[in-house]
């Protein structure tokens, strides 16, 4: 039963349109089958990083040089990526008899742009909501503190990636407002 279910949605999936992001599809039958242009991909590794002030901004970098330029930093950079960390707010969560918390969420906010020389070509923002434990121990506590700013950073720069390759995507495809790539 669980099989059959899988391949319906392989199907639905199919039928509905899916198509990759980052990878137009130039000839062949089929959606395994045929060969793909690659051009948003390649405008993306153009894309140089620029640094991103203290420990969250280093993560953050790191973790869209993975997504962006996985090939390395672009010699000769077309595009500069600015991000800019606007608030990290720390929230009580879950308060005790004796009113402490058991629990912080730590809210992440960030403006990005995209310029191409002096030229800015789009701005946009994302944020990152990640809590953790505060437990007894004060050492575990930082801990789980540090790996949820990693998962924030995670999650920002998936969405900046989706933003800057949804923006070459409409670009390349001629499906939006600055279409002359």
């Amino acid at each position: 039963m669980k099989k059959l279910v899988l391949v319906l949605m392989c199907f639905l999936i199919g039928s509905c349109g899916f198509s990759p992001l980052y990878a137009q599809k130039e000839s062949g039958q089929g959606f395994f089958g045929g060969t793909y242009d690659t051009s948003i991909s390649d405008e993306m590794a153009k894309v140089k990083i620029e640094p991103i002030g203290d420990r969250f901004g280093q993560l953050l970098r790191n973790k869209l040089l993975d997504l962006l330029t996985p090939l390395g930093a672009p010699s000769k950079p077309k595009y500069r990526l600015y991000v800019e960390l606007k608030s990290r707010n720390v929230y009580e969560q879950a308060l005790r008899e004796d009113i402490t918390a058991t629990r912080e969420m730590i809210v992440f906010k960030v403006d990005y742009y995209l310029k191409e020389g002096n030229k800015q070509l789009f701005k946009n923002n994302s944020v990152a909501y990640v809590s953790y434990d505060i437990l007894k121990n004060p050492y575990s506590t930082t801990i789980a503190e540090q790996k949820a700013e990693k998962n924030a950073a995670q999650i920002i720069a998936n969405d900046i990636s989706l933003g800057v390759g949804a923006y070459f995507h409409s670009r390349i495809t001629k499906q939006g407002p600055d279409s002359d790539l």
